[in-house]
């Protein structure tokens, strides 16, 4: 389960990112609760929420580009101390007693285009740092435990400093994430050994960017993988932008509700972390999406009807490993299906997929919350999740001829050298 950490490199930046994350998840929380404090406005919260990942939306297929032709090293350190920079900005203007709706907007914002450069880097980075790529997959699913172990102590650390401090308990969240990414820059500076960056003569950014679409959208597989996704993240994932109103105004608690929250869906997303990292095999998983998008859906619906703490709080670990298993078994599978030139284009559109959406997700989110309520709005995500997985289901027959030459050629189903009749291991082996 752990045997990505054999490779130094990727060591280095688990522990270092870890740190960081953390730091993260106190700034997500720590934002959320401090803009409905001043706002008291569901609809405000989703415009925060929409300016801090909309500019992924726009940007992450040029970072894709970028991340093709870069050395993603140096432009990771870039990212992390910009990111750095924007968080002790945040803390300055709030423990100053300055903050206001406008300059948390502004900010998000910034922070925005730095994860939009930043996000794409890091994902197409993952394979530079192992010694043997064959532990990619685990390697994706040790970040996704990575990030979901930080779920889980982030919010819940937040929620307990705003509510021991009190008055600009954010700021003092906002300070220790601008601190967390000393780590991650150590550890991205201490790496050794790595592939060599060779400039190369490179098509037109258009003809790329092109070519990345092309890539992403004219494949059937790798096609529905996103269209899911895309859903997920539209209808399902900006269930988050609203927590604070369901922690204050549905169950009746503070920041540390709010924190607790977060953390059981953090439990749940380790949880979910560890069953793809004890994986074998990219075989299969796409069944495993089919489940986790259906049970998040299901969850979901369960949650926004739920008026009491207990349930509530059951319902987060679900709702936490059904979005975790989600995101990163499609990230695994899209790692797996992707050429090595291409590959920074292609998580460019898991991240457009994934986080680019969430923002146009959060902004439909506050609107209706405005007009049927929290409660209505987030249950209908979850339906929509629902259906969006029996319709990737019923496709997934037609999607197996188009992956079983790639697992050939990539030795994920080496049978096949051995004289194993195609049809037959399709059947037994390509069935996810």
């Amino acid at each position: 389960m752990m045997r990505a950490l054999r490779s130094r490199n990727y060591r280095l930046f688990f522990g270092g990112q870890l740190v960081s994350l953390v730091g993260n998840f106190l700034t997500g929380t720590a934002t959320a609760w401090l803009v409905y404090k001043l706002t008291e406005s569901p609809f405000k919260l989703g415009i925060v929420g929409f300016v801090g990942q909309f500019p992924m939306f726009v940007l992450a297929p040029f970072a894709g580009v970028w991340a093709d032709r870069l050395p993603l090293r140096r432009t990771l350190v870039a990212t992390q101390i910009a990111a750095m920079i924007q968080s002790l900005v945040l803390a300055a203007v709030v423990l100053s007693g300055h903050a206001n709706f406008a300059i948390l907007v502004v900010l998000s914002l910034v922070q925005g285009l730095i994860n939009s450069i930043d996000i794409p880097a890091r994902q197409s980075f993952v394979v530079q740092m192992l010694e043997d790529r064959r532990d990619l997959p685990n390697a994706i699913a040790l970040n996704s435990s990575m990030v979901n172990a930080a779920k889980l102590i982030g919010p819940s650390l937040a929620g307990l400093l705003i509510a021991a401090i009190g008055t600009n308990g954010e700021g003092w969240c906002f300070l220790l994430d601008g601190l967390s990414y000393i780590a991650v820059i150590f550890a991205l500076l201490a790496m050794r050994r790595l592939p060599a960056f060779v400039v190369k003569q490179h098509p037109a950014v258009l003809h790329s960017l092109k070519e990345g679409f092309r890539a992403s959208f004219g494949f059937p597989p790798i096609r529905a993988i996103l269209l899911l996704l895309t859903l997920v993240s539209l209808a399902g994932v900006p269930y988050m932008v609203l927590m604070p109103v369901f922690a204050k105004d549905i169950l009746h608690g503070n920041a540390l509700l709010l924190g607790l929250l977060g953390g059981a869906s953090g439990l749940g997303a380790l949880g979910g972390a560890v069953y793809l990292a004890s994986r074998k095999s990219v075989v299969g998983i796409s069944r495993a999406l089919v489940a986790a998008t259906i049970m998040f859906g299901a969850s979901l619906i369960v949650f926004a009807y739920s008026t009491n703490i207990v349930l509530s709080m059951c319902m987060m670990p679900l709702i936490g490993a059904s979005m975790l298993i989600q995101m990163a078994g499609s990230n695994t599978l899209l790692q797996t299906l992707a050429d090595d030139h291409l590959r920074g284009r292609i998580m460019a559109m898991f991240t457009m997929c994934f986080m680019g959406t969430v923002p146009i997700g959060s902004l439909i989110c506050g609107l209706a919350a405005r007009s049927i309520g929290v409660q209505a709005t987030v249950a209908s995500g979850g339906v929509i999740c629902i259906a969006g997985a029996l319709v990737f289901n019923r496709a997934r027959p037609k999607l197996r001829p188009h992956v079983l030459p790639i697992y050939i050629k990539r030795g994920i189903l080496p049978e096949v050298a051995l004289g194993v009749d195609t049809a037959t291991l399709a059947t037994e082996h390509v069935n996810g």
